[in-house]
């Protein structure tokens, strides 16, 4: 699932930029041009660090950061949006499902000023993580209960995990998250 872009600064420098072209084939760039130039550095950097971050929180669970580059006026190019892709795909046991939300919500929320995509990354992995805990709860119940009965916990555990296999929402196994 696509989450969006930082800003939509993407379709904003999406145009060629032409400056005045020197004797050397270096090109003079008008104070204008000089200022977009230092604006979309500092985008750039910007984008990389906090792609960077998502993928640092979520090592293991992350990958590669995709970019989108416009070209300035200087012909450079420069990032303009990211994302990072990450897997959301439950634990094999409620357990693991709650520690796995948890990695997804500290990489969602690393960067230093998450996006809306991100903090919506981030509920998503809350809600996760609720599932599994109830899930973890109807487990440990179904456990004391049983053992007043002369069932072995274990063989209930395993029903249980058997049982959340079926019967928890399957998200999808990717999505971005972008900066």
């Amino acid at each position: 699932m696509s989450i969006g872009s930082i800003g939509g600064m993407a379709a904003t420098y999406a145009t060629q930029y032409s400056g005045t072209t020197q004797s050397g084939g270096e090109v003079k760039l008008t104070l204008q041009q000089q200022a977009e130039v230092q604006r979309l550095k500092a985008m750039d950097q910007k984008v990389h660090e906090h792609e960077a971050a998502h993928q640092a929180a979520g090592a293991g669970l992350t990958g590669g950061a995709n970019y989108q580059y416009v070209r300035g006026p200087d012909g450079k190019q420069y990032a303009v949006a990211g994302d990072v892709k990450i897997d959301v795909s439950p634990g094999q046991t409620p357990q693991q499902t709650i520690d796995k939300a948890r990695r997804i919500q500290a990489a969602a929320l690393a960067p230093a000023e998450p996006s809306a995509q991100d903090q919506a990354v981030a509920a998503r992995a809350a809600q996760m993580a609720l599932q599994a805990q109830a899930e973890l709860n109807r487990q440990k119940s179904a456990d004391q209960g049983s053992t007043g009965q002369g069932n072995t916990s274990q063989g209930n555990t395993s029903a249980a995990i058997a049982a959340y296999g079926n019967t928890a929402p399957q998200p999808e196994p990717t999505f971005s998250l972008f900066a």
